[in-house]
């Protein structure tokens, strides 16, 4: 599901991929208002899915995240106000949702942007963050 989630540089929110036009991609904002817009080859735009998280030993992909997340929410919105939070609120709730993070490498806007992106994910009805299966090739 991620992978049709997009974060559109210089554009607030969120967006769904609806679409695919001559030159360009056809998205849907992800809140009530469902404003569809077409994005070209100019915008930067990168899918949820393809989105990972530095930590000491590997890259994590967001999906693992938000889903280390939602288990410590219980499925809610997250009650930290990231918008006002100090850098060390920041750091508290990223050591809780992935503890080994590379505290170098992630900075505290990156932890906010996480924290809008789950809240506006758990606001629209997007909770999938399981991993996808895998499918099995027979040779």
């Amino acid at each position: 599901m991620l992978e049709t989630i997009l974060a559109i540089s210089g554009k607030p929110g969120l967006y769904k991929l609806v679409s695919r036009g001559n030159n360009s991609l056809i998205v849907e904002t992800l809140d009530a208002q469902k404003k569809r817009m077409p994005i070209f080859g100019t915008d930067k735009v990168i899918s949820l899915g393809d989105i990972a998280m530095y930590t000491d030993d590997e890259e994590v992909p967001l999906r693992r995240v938000f889903k280390n997340i939602f288990d410590k929410e219980s499925g809610k919105k997250i009650a930290l106000d990231y918008k006002k939070a100090s850098k060390d609120e920041l750091a508290a709730f990223m050591a809780e949702a992935l503890p080994n993070y590379d505290r170098d490498r992630v900075y505290p806007a990156d932890m906010k942007k996480l924290a809008q992106w789950y809240n506006i994910l758990i606001e629209n009805g997007v909770t999938d963050f399981e991993e996808p299966k895998a499918e099995k090739t027979e040779e």
